[in-house]
């Protein structure tokens, strides 16, 4: 049985997550409020189009560069392939100069690592806190998907009724709502394309922040190229810069299933020793 730390140690060394460097946890910039009604009928014309845009997308595949830091890392950028499909299914080949350093995928409730040069492949719940372990995103698969591919959550729902305030960050409009267990959610707008999602707690604090940027049309599709999130809790950052993106092609589930080879090791991440 392989044991946690051991099996962490490699995936450290397959995604180049070796070295270190300090970083604050992230803070909500100033911005000034406000409830100007002759700007409604545009933040409803912005919020329309988030939610129909939304709608459309699907699927994504993609080569991208990541980059990751947190306080005690700040690894060299890393080459992926990654196929992420709603609700909940995601696929992320870390690449290394010549082959596949490591495969994670997540079908569902389940996630499964598959390390290639070692042919071991281990199985885990797939949770916030496996997902931040393997992919350093620190959200549940839904989640994870519904960032990758640039979409505002429960932006329909959220289209559907006016805002609760809307502000000025810079160059970006951000609207704000209040959502269940007196969370907020804000959208941020630059150049008409959705440029900021951020969620706060009850108590104001931000849970995360993701910034979107580089839209090109795909298709119809405006998409964004460059996906950088900020996770003040888990104090890191990590961002994504998509190359050649495909998105609503043909995705078979069965790219989000990996199964063992002949002769490979198994193991249960829920079961191993610490």
């Amino acid at each position: 049985m392989r044991s946690l730390g051991g099996l962490t140690a490699s995936v450290a060394l397959a995604t180049l997550l070796p070295a270190c460097a300090s970083l604050n946890p992230a803070t909500s910039p100033s911005a000034t409020a406000e409830l100007s009604q002759d700007r409604a009928p545009l933040i409803h014309q912005l919020t329309q189009k988030v939610a129909e845009r939304d709608r459309a997308l699907v699927s994504m595949q993609t080569d991208a560069v990541m980059e990751y830091s947190a306080p005690d890392r700040h690894p060299p950028k890393v080459r992926e392939h990654i196929i992420a499909k709603r609700p909940d299914r995601l696929r992320v080949e870390a690449l290394s100069a010549f082959n596949v350093a490591l495969i994670v995928a997540t079908s569902g409730n389940q996630l499964a690592i598959f390390e290639p040069s070692r042919n071991r492949l281990t199985r885990a719940a797939a949770t916030a806190d496996t997902l931040n372990q393997f992919i350093r995103i620190p959200m549940a698969p839904a989640d994870a998907v519904t960032l990758l591919l640039g979409i505002a959550p429960d932006s329909a729902a959220l289209a559907a009724r006016p805002p609760d305030a809307v502000m000025t960050e810079g160059a970006m409009t951000v609207v704000s709502w209040s959502v269940e267990n007196s969370a907020r959610r804000e959208l941020g707008f630059e150049d008409d394309q959705l440029a900021l999602v951020r969620v706060r707690d009850a108590d104001g604090t931000v849970a995360y922040e993701v910034r979107y940027g580089e839209y090109q049309d795909l298709g119809g599709v405006m998409f964004p190229y460059l996906v950088e999130a900020t996770f003040p809790k888990a104090g890191s950052r990590i961002s994504f810069h998509y190359k050649r993106p495909i998105i609503n092609g043909q995705v078979p589930d069965s790219a989000f299933v990996l199964s063992p080879s002949s002769g490979g090791e198994q193991a249960n991440l829920d079961n191993a020793n610490p």
